[in-house]
């Protein structure tokens, strides 16, 4: 992980994607986050994100993109956020009740390298991508109770529906959280 906001601090892009998902869920609007020229340096970049939701320390959502779709940063972050919140198929979509108790983070990904061997994965780290075929799986680092790289990459390969013994390209990653 390349870096974390200190803590207390307020993020911009958790702003962001806080901002996002109230505007969707309680008007079904999307955010628009204004001119590129008018961003923040660091949301104008072109960059994967992932947005994550927890209620009560449990997960709520969690959506993104491991490669830029969208023109920037602060793009991405607002589709991203507004599917974690709604089209996560593991929960129902956030209610306006649940607004206040939501708690966002914001990872914004380095551009996936291909790995020649799992010595050079670390989960605390890096994050993986497996990818058989059309399949592909990915698992953000340094999630709690992923403690080896067998974990991260068995569970990367269930996420993708690939079993234990068919062949896999491996990609790492880094993550840039915000909290």
């Amino acid at each position: 992980m390349s870096g974390r906001d200190a803590p207390g601090a307020a993020s911009p892009l958790v702003s962001l994607a806080r901002s996002a998902i109230e505007k969707w869920v309680r008007e079904r609007k999307v955010l628009d986050p204004g001119p590129r020229e008018r961003l923040p340096e660091e949301l104008r970049e072109r960059a994967g994100a992932f947005v994550s939701l927890k209620k009560g320390g449990e997960l709520r959502g969690c959506i993104g993109t491991f490669q830029p779709t969208r023109d920037n940063l602060a793009e991405e972050i607002v589709s991203n956020a507004i599917s974690a919140a709604t089209r996560d198929p593991r929960f129902p979509p956030v209610s306006p009740e649940e607004l206040p108790d939501l708690e966002i983070s914001v990872d914004v990904l380095s551009e996936p390298e291909p790995v020649e061997d799992i010595s050079q994965l670390d989960p605390r780290r890096f994050g993986v991508i497996v990818q058989s075929g059309g399949r592909l799986g990915l698992l953000l680092p340094d999630l709690e109770g992923v403690d080896t790289v067998e974990q991260q990459l068995d569970i990367a390969r269930r996420k993708a529906g690939i079993g234990q013994h068919e062949p896999i390209h491996i990609y790492r990653f880094t993550v840039r959280r915000h909290h």
